[in-house]
């Protein structure tokens, strides 16, 4: 999921200002803002990575509130010289670091974060926001959340009742009844926090606690009803618009926020003025030319002569760009092309790269391709480059079968960055690349899958490098070009720079691949890698026509529910419209509130949905109507259209590096989230379909996590029961309720399998009484009586929460390392946070590691025996095959034995298997 970070810029440009004194630069000029507003954003960018980044200040002048109520903030004082002056280069810095600054007119940088807080809710992105002000606390929702930087404090939905007593919905209420002192709105007076507290959990709203005033008794009583004609207006002036026409600001919303590279040569210049002496160190470092020292603290933002200066490196100085020195060459002959091929040819290992037509797999064509033998020795090959500035290149076809030979030996080895995409591209053109030894896209994941591992961000945190961007060669949004319209020269040099630095990488970090790390990446991800490959490459039969039959089915079904939505609101009304929903639910048939928007209005998501649904027909169906609704845009409308018409297959992108955990994910189209609880969710899975004279056959590990966990915990209750092949949900039971096994209740049974699997996942009191419907006495009291009865598993979690801390990762049974950055948090909910993954993330790891190995497994034995059978699809814990009618009866007995066989634990590994005509059948 894409993360947007919203700085709160004018909150912590006091705040700074504030926690620091008697800082100043050489000349007298103070910098103690400067400095802890950069030292803040320094901790933002190394700590807080997003997708999506903007700094939001308030801009001069008056806002529309102060012409609601004249005396808003009219105690402030003005802006003191000593920070006024700071202003500009802290403005400077914070573009400098690459982020978006944001000042609207007549509105407060509050409304600008909550309109893009909003933005954020609306297209399901996960938000921060970075401030310190409590008035925030009313945008949080299941997607926003404040992180304040400088204390370290999370406030989620939870972190919001735990500080304020009440829900996020409720905050505005909140501070309109005790007022706000920092922007003089009068609340109730002496209605303190306590009060408002106590009337909101009883009336729910202000409006219902205005509507019974009189009912409320004692002297703050009476000030309510003195204060009734004055709340509405302390309530709009507390309310955080969300709903700012920001068009003219961000044009292309979400694209205008991406974060670009920080510009070292203006930090510098900034950070010399200011006299800071540890920055400067490391922004020379990672600068290109010197810069001029200058006695004046803003000349090198103000001048007009400095602009060289800050400007990014030309892209044919790439020596300026890496300390190594570079030797790059364009390959524009055939003279050059045999003395790089008997370079290839004697080179140890050679860092290989394309240049293509798109980022489809399957569909896109070469432009180019770049070697690299030893570190700044690299060339690009151009092949298909266009245009008017287009140079003579060499003959595609001709080129490719000069150098096909050597890409198909499996004795020369290659190494890259992400290699099964350019596998696919070289596929594409008939050749089968061989002698991949090496992958830095799989270095660095396995070294720490928490980061990212994109090349560019490998080059800043592995060398210090700052790397060419594609987006200065081809652009972005809808004026981005193919990499085939780009100038050959300007091409080179980024080409040969991707060869060359992933060389580079390459000597950097597989020395640190050593012990357990070296396994998961020589045993488990390297072979991996191949099988997806051939995967991605096979694809699966899709069955079109049921599909479609399916979409007609669903979409007449979803006729029938709006006309009983219709009788049941006892109007039309828009299914899809939140507003006339809330309008339907809460003021014609008077449901109860369950929580609000950012924006102060009835919620009606799905979580409000499944809660109403239990007392009321109308939400249950409109939940069914948006499950079909989505099934039918996700699935059945859209996979059809998936079909590769050259093979008529659909094939998925399997993503090895996206999950922390080395679990795998899938894309385009998604396979691993098809639904399977409802009828048609398990429906759209018979579309998957075996050629003829072929079946479907599914093999999944059964109860895969909590057998990891007895192996991992020793604990010898669990351990016996799975040797002894008894259920271990009706073990448990028994052990928890004392009760012999055969006297376990059905009900005892799924309570069991509830506290099992939710331990599993860091599950509390709170989360098991909510999912068992059972008061938290009673939550507790079944969890105690487990750790009582399972008390290896106890000490298990204790120990694995104390390694975590002592080390920050905890490790699978196989050796990877799954880092938690937050286990030594000051603040308690990210430390929670993090000793629940310690205790979590050792099961998962282990179960996507045992299914890749049992993948392997199975891989190697179809290849040993020359089977035709052939594995298409792997989901979660499953592994999908097209098994010919004559391999059947082997491949039904030898599947679970290969995959049981894929590790040895102190239980056993067991794996169920079916076959069918489709999946559906199979699973």
């Amino acid at each position: 999921m894409a993360t947007l970070l919203l700085i709160d810029g004018s909150s912590y440009l006091y705040r700074a200002f504030h926690a620091i004194r008697d800082l100043a630069a050489p000349d007298g000029t103070p910098t103690n803002a400067l400095y802890g507003f950069v030292n803040m954003l320094k901790k933002l960018r190394q700590q807080t990575p997003a997708d999506y980044i903007a700094c939001v200040f308030d801009a001069k002048g008056k806002t529309f509130r102060d012409d609601l109520y004249s005396e808003y903030k009219a105690q402030r004082p003005s802006m003191p010289d000593e920070l006024r002056v700071q202003i500009e280069p802290i403005h400077a810095a914070v573009k400098a670091f690459g982020i978006k600054i944001l000042m609207v007119d007549g509105v407060e940088a509050d409304d600008v974060i909550g309109t893009l807080a909003s933005w954020g809710t609306e297209h399901g992105i996960t938000t921060i926001m970075s401030t310190g002000d409590k008035d925030m606390a009313q945008l949080v929702n299941q997607y926003v959340r404040i992180e304040n930087s400088m204390t370290e404090e999370v406030l989620d939905t939870e972190g919001v009742i735990n500080k304020f007593g009440v829900r996020p919905e409720q905050i505005v209420d909140y501070l309109a009844l005790i007022g706000d002192t920092v922007d003089n709105v009068p609340g109730v007076p002496k209605c303190g926090p306590k009060t408002a507290q106590k009337w909101l959990t009883e009336y729910q709203n202000l409006d219902a606690i205005m509507a019974n005033a009189d009912s409320i008794k004692g002297v703050v009583g009476e000030n309510l009803r003195k204060t009734l004609e004055w709340l509405p207006m302390a309530r709009q002036l507390v309310t955080i618009k969300c709903d700012l026409d920001l068009s003219a600001d961000l044009p292309q919303q979400f694209a205008d926020l991406v974060p670009q590279s920080e510009d070292w040569n203006t930090l510098l210049g900034i950070f010399r003025q200011a006299n800071f002496r540890s920055w400067i160190r490391e922004a020379e470092s990672k600068t290109a030319a010197p810069i001029p020292a200058s006695d004046d603290l803003f000349s090198l933002i103000a001048s007009p002569s400095a602009e060289p200066a800050s400007s990014a490196p030309a892209l044919d100085a790439p020596a300026e760009r890496s300390p190594v020195e570079r030797n790059y060459q364009t390959i524009l002959t055939d003279a050059e092309l045999d003395g790089w091929l008997s370079q290839l040819l004697a080179a140890p290992i050679v860092s290989l790269d394309t240049e293509t037509t798109g980022l489809d797999a399957l569909n896109s064509q070469i432009v180019g391709m770049s070697f690299c033998i030893e570190q700044g020795h690299a060339a690009y090959l151009p092949l298909a480059h266009r245009g008017p500035d287009a140079v003579d290149q060499l003959p595609l076809d001709a080129t490719l079968a000069k150098l096909k030979p050597w890409l198909e030996s499996a004795s020369h080895k290659k190494l890259g960055q992400n290699l099964k995409f350019d596998q696919h591209i070289f596929a594409n053109h008939g050749i089968a690349l061989a002698g991949v030894e090496d992958d830095t896209l799989l270095m660095s994941y396995v070294l720490a899958s928490h980061e990212k591992h994109n090349m560019d961000a490998q080059a800043e945190r592995e060398l210090g490098v700052a790397t060419i961007k594609f987006e200065e060669l081809c652009g972005k949004g809808a004026k981005q070009i193919g990499f085939d319209e780009v100038a050959v020269d300007i091409a080179s040099t980024y080409a040969a720079e991707d060869a060359d630095i992933t060389l580079q990488l390459a000597h950097a970090m597989l020395p640190r691949l050593s012990g357990g790390l070296a396994h998961v990446y020589r045993e488990i991800e390297m072979p991996s890698r191949s099988i997806l490959f051939e995967m991605e490459r096979t694809g699966v039969m899709l069955d079109s026509h049921k599909l479609n039959q399916q979409s007609h089915e669903i979409g007449l079904r979803l006729l029938e529910l709006e006309q009983s939505a219709y009788d049941l609101a006892g109007q039309p009304f828009n299914l899809s419209s939140p507003k006339q929903i809330g309008e339907i639910f809460f003021e014609q048939l008077k449901l109860p509130v369950i929580k609000k928007t950012p924006k102060g209005a009835p919620s009606t998501d799905e979580e409000v949905l499944q809660e109403l649904a239990k007392d009321f027909p109308l939400p249950k169906v409109l939940l069914e109507h948006r499950s079909l609704s989505k099934l039918k845009s996700t699935y059945t409308d859209k996979l059809p259209l998936m079909v590769n018409p050259r093979t008529g297959r659909v094939h998925t992108s399997y993503n090895q590096t996206v999950a922390i955990t080395g679990r795998l994910s899938s894309s385009e189209p998604n396979l691993q989230n098809i639904p399977i609880k409802s009828m048609e969710g398990r429906k759209i899975r018979e579309a998957f379909i075996a050629p003829k004279g072929w079946q479907i056959m599914s093999a999944d590990y059964s109860q895969i996590e909590l057998r990891i966990m007895a192996h991992l915990s020793g604990d010898e209750a669990m351990i016996a029961a799975f040797n002894s092949g008894e259920d271990i949900h009706r073990t448990t039971a028994a052990e928890v309720f004392a009760v012999a096994l055969d006297q376990v209740s059905s009900e005892q049974r799924r309570y069991a399998k509830s506290i099992n699997f939710g331990l599993i996942y860091g599950m509390g009191v709170f989360g098991l009484a909510a999912q068992l419907e059972i008061p938290r006495d009673a939550a507790k009291n079944f969890i105690d009586r487990y750790f009582a009865r399972f008390q290896g598993v106890a000490r298990y979690m204790e120990n694995i929460r104390a390694s975590a801390k002592e080390y920050g990762y905890v490790e699978t049974v196989f050796g990877r390392r799954l880092w938690l950055p937050e286990i030594k948090s000051a603040n308690a909910a990210r430390r929670a946070g993090a000793e629940r993954a310690a205790i979590n993330a050792p099961m998962q790891g282990t179960a996507a590691d045992l299914i890749k190995l049992a993948m392997i497994n199975v891989a190697d034995w179809i290849k040993e025996k020359g089977l035709k059978s052939r594995l298409i699809m792997q989901v979660h814990d499953e592994l999908v095959l097209e098994v010919p009618d004559d391999e059947i009866g082997m491949m039904q007995k030898e599947l679970p034995l290969r995959m049981a066989a894929a590790a040895k634990l102190t239980v056993p590994l067991h794996a169920e298997v079916g076959v069918g005509l489709n999946w559906e059948e199979a699973h």
